[in-house]
């Protein structure tokens, strides 16, 4: 088979600098075209400037139109808008990194129907997809928390959770909470019980159990550190944790990228990686979960080459096996 021929939309953002350099040293692939109509005509590592002397591609404002895959990393909206004003090759397989069609309730556009890229979820599904909904980045640190209670039954309890990213998880589009003054050696919550991430993880709970009519408590912190999601859930667990590491290791076992830790897990674990590392703690009544992704990776481009990689039977983890920052 020959490379895959890979366009990107919006090719001037975090998302899709970590998507450009996993493509370029991916052996299947070959980047036909990142549209950019502000860059157009700079070379790629003006912007990505961690890609000087990878390549000399240039942004272009021209789309062709018969890639094999889109990777779409618009802002939240911007997608849609996109889309309804072009269009691609009946073969072209689209990657949407945007919030746009994650919900079921917009998951139909245009006769197009986006499946939900979450492989630890539905594997099977993405393998068949021609266009997928990639998951939000706090969404994939906190589903891969919850999924084993969830697919067997235990969430019976309100949950809670608390859980800090990194400053690129706002984007290259500068605002006050980002500026470095703000955040060097500085900490705060927003968005408190209402991030839009919120809507993904209630929906895979209830798909996976139905019943599920408690809760979900969500505090997201801005932290003082470049990339990275560390969060800590906890809910009522009757359980021992012997049952509940078992009950993890089984569900996990044949994920690509998802361990259970039996010993303390920490965010220099995973930045860098296509990894989510996940760890579990007995306290009286409570079960308490610790997982940690790097949010540009797995909580974004990782995970959508993860995703691509399925859907072209590709090996699950061909073009990203990465070494942590861990010093």
């Amino acid at each position: 088979m020959k490379n895959l021929e890979v366009g990107i939309i919006g090719g001037a953002g975090y998302t899709a600098g970590e998507l450009i350099r996993l493509l370029l040293n991916h052996p299947e692939t070959n980047i036909n075209f990142v549209y950019s109509t502000s860059n157009a005509g700079n070379k790629l590592y003006k912007v990505h400037q961690d890609l000087i002397g990878d390549t000399e591609i240039n942004f272009t404002s021209e789309i062709n139109r018969d890639v094999d895959v889109l990777f779409l990393c618009l802002g939240h909206g911007n997608s849609t808008a996109f889309l309804e004003k072009t269009s691609f090759s009946e073969n072209t397989k689209i990657i949407d990194l945007s919030n746009d069609f994650r919900l079921l309730a917009h998951k139909n556009f245009d006769g197009k129907e986006f499946v939900y890229g979450l492989p630890e979820l539905d594997k099977e599904a993405i393998k068949t997809a021609k266009h997928i909904a990639n998951p939000g980045c706090f969404a994939t640190a906190l589903q891969l928390a919850i999924l084993p209670l969830a697919a067997n039954g235990l969430l019976q309890n309100d949950i809670h959770i608390n859980a800090v990213t990194g400053a690129t998880g706002a984007g290259t589009s500068l605002s006050a909470t980002t500026h470095f003054t703000y955040r060097d050696n500085n900490f705060s919550h927003y968005k408190a019980f209402n991030h839009q991430h919120l809507g993904e993880i209630n929906q895979t709970v209830n798909q996976l159990q139905s019943d599920f009519n408690s809760e979900i408590n969500f505090m997201p912190n801005r932290g003082n550190f470049s990339r990275g999601i560390f969060a800590t859930t906890y809910t009522k667990f009757d359980g021992s944790i012997e049952e509940a590491k078992k009950m993890y290791k089984d569900y996990y076992k044949d994920a690509a990228f998802t361990i259970v830790s039996d010993t303390d897990v920490h965010m220099k674990q995973v930045v860098n990686t296509n990894k989510c590392i996940i760890g579990l703690e007995k306290h009286g009544d409570k079960l308490l979960i610790t997982s940690t992704i790097d949010n540009l990776l797995k909580g974004a481009s990782g995970a959508a080459i993860q995703n691509m990689n399925l859907m072209y039977d590709f090996e699950e983890t061909l073009g990203l096996n990465l070494k942590a920052n861990y010093f």
